[in-house]
């Protein structure tokens, strides 16, 4: 957030309201983040509190939030369309999304169980392909959950986000390279001369979409998770 000051204001003044400013800025992205004193200790007592990190506590409730993300991550990746005009077998899903609402919301752990399990539908299907994209889902959103874990704040969320789209940017190619030719028939070299014009830009897009999308939408989801 930006820095205003006004004309006549007493330094001290400006200094306590530009510190005042920069804490609620600190905390304004998850309204879980810094509960107040009391209702935490309250909460660490509730044995039906869902945590908002890796606390190592399985309560009921918590068990019951990670199968509904797991179910809507297996429900979206049946949601399937193309993104980049002359490449339809490039297909954008928006599991993704989940997955990383998920880690923000309750940490890596989370993050790497609704990546692998949201998947496991796919399995029979198309093997490989589920590979990929547990691959592709586990680099974008544990990385992210990792950062956002240590800084919850909205850079901390954007700083995350970035990570794990380089992280899934580069096991999307390297995968690609790795996975496509054994079951697609084609070479190493076939497959390389597709990531400039396709690869590259299809995940860029898709990762985009990702990351915008669960930055609009993790605060309200949080407010709803941590009533």
């Amino acid at each position: 957030m930006g820095d205003f000051s006004h004309a006549g204001t007493h330094p001290a003044q400006s200094s306590a309201s530009t510190s005042s400013q920069d804490a609620a800025d600190s905390t304004s992205f998850d309204p879980a983040a810094s509960p107040d004193p009391a209702s935490r200790s309250t909460a660490a007592r509730d044995a039906h509190d869902t945590g908002v990190s890796d606390s190592g506590r399985w309560s009921t409730r918590r068990i019951a939030i990670y199968a509904l993300f797991v179910a809507l991550a297996m429900a979206t990746s049946f949601i399937e369309f193309p993104i980049i005009p002359g490449l339809p077998w490039l297909k954008y899903d928006p599991s993704g999304i989940v997955c990383l609402i998920a880690g923000f919301a309750f940490g890596p752990s989370a993050a790497v169980i609704v990546s692998v399990l949201g998947f496991m539908p796919h399995v029979l299907m198309d093997p490989w392909g589920t590979i990929m994209a547990v691959l592709v889902a586990l680099t974008l959103s544990v990385p992210a959950a990792m950062i956002y874990k240590i800084r919850r704040t909205q850079r901390g969320a954007i700083a995350g986000i970035l990570l794990g789209t380089v992280c899934a940017l580069a096991a999307a190619i390297l995968g690609n390279l790795v996975i496509t030719p054994i079951y697609a028939h084609m070479s190493i070299a076939q497959v390389a001369q597709l990531i400039i014009p396709a690869l590259l830009p299809f995940n860029l897009i898709k990762f985009a979409i990702h990351g915008v999308a669960t930055y609009l939408i993790y605060k309200p989801v949080s407010n709803l998770l941590h009533r």
